[in-house]
């Protein structure tokens, strides 16, 4: 089967490996379409390693893929069920893999494939407003608007919420957080971002701020902007750093006497880790709300080295590239 390969910093190979074996209880999923999450990028790809961790695993990095069940040893899927697959590591730029069904989420027999594959980002976003607990009223606001912040943005404007400030400083991105349904939008290279909110929100502070980029500078402001007793979500996942690793400097003295709630939200590591995905399968099904509306562009999966670059370069409007066999 074809996969790609990592040999290089931004060097992606193709090439040949073995169709998984399938155990007992298990099926083998013929994936269709893949996707590039934000973590893809900036934990592997956007940066350079030591040499040694070069040529990297088979298939690494990705995670987002859904395809056809072409051989099943469990009574839970059939051949040709439409599946959404949560692999068990990040190696899922492979034709075929090996899925567990409690990791397996089903889809309608119609549609493109590459649209519900988009249930997978946003349904760990349906997660994280789970958790957030009553919204109608609340004044949020959403910190970055790649593809998981838009998502928020656009559940979170379903939800009832009073006002929804996007934040992001590409103007491109901030016109989809308008179309999904932000109240506000501020571009912070433009205006600093805290008096921005403050204005919008006549001098009061959000009572719920979502961080969904990743980075520490907009994690310590999350924790500046919200309000007493209010709610920080820390859903982007933060950078490891040669110096510091994953330990992350915290502006603690002004958060602590907020007696405001840090929130971490990590959809995978519960124990029900597909709920909140077939829960968005069915919202969109119903029409409540696409997710499909987030894919900007679609190319074949040989031109997985452009899909990643596209990415990582914020190319040509890029919010989410969807690959195709």
């Amino acid at each position: 089967m074809r996969a790609a390969r990592l040999v290089g910093p931004r060097n992606f190979e193709i090439v040949d490996a073995p169709v998984p074996t399938v155990s007992d209880g298990n099926c083998l999923v013929e994936i269709e379409s893949w996707s590039i999450c934000g973590s893809d990028i900036r934990h592997t790809y956007g940066t350079v390693l030591d040499e040694e961790d070069y040529p990297m695993e088979i298939g690494h990095p990705a995670h987002e893929i859904a395809g056809t069940v072409v051989e099943t040893r469990s009574d839970r899927f059939r051949e040709g069920d439409r599946v959404i697959v949560l692999p068990t590591s990040d190696t899922a730029l492979v034709e075929y893999i090996e899925a567990l069904p409690e990791r397996m989420i089903a889809l309608p027999d119609d549609g493109p494939m590459n649209e519900w594959l988009m249930c997978q980002p946003s349904g760990t976003v349906i997660y994280g407003c789970q958790q957030l607990g009553m919204l109608l009223g609340k004044n949020v606001v959403v910190l970055g608007q790649g593809a998981i912040g838009l998502s928020f943005t656009a559940i979170l404007s379903r939800s009832g919420v009073s006002n929804l400030i996007a934040v992001d400083p590409l103007d491109y991105r901030l016109e989809y957080s308008e179309k999904f349904g932000a109240t506000h939008t501020v571009n912070p290279t433009v205006t600093p971002t805290e008096d921005a909110v403050l204005d919008i929100l006549d001098g009061k502070k959000p009572d719920i701020v979502v961080e969904a980029a990743g980075y520490t500078d907009t994690l310590n402001m999350a924790l500046r902007l919200v309000k007493s007793f209010g709610t920080v979500m820390m859903f982007g996942i933060q950078q490891k750093s040669r110096e510091h690793g994953f330990v992350v400097p915290m502006e603690y003295k002004d958060f602590r006497g907020s007696n405001a709630r840090l929130k971490t939200v990590a959809a995978g590591h519960t124990e029900d880790i597909t709920s909140h995905i077939e829960l968005m399968v069915e919202l969109k099904r119903r029409g409540w709300w696409d997710p499909a509306e987030l894919i900007t562009h679609r190319l074949p999966f040989d031109e997985v080295q452009r899909a990643f670059d596209m990415y990582v370069d914020h190319d040509d409007g890029i919010v989410k590239v969807v690959m195709e066999r």
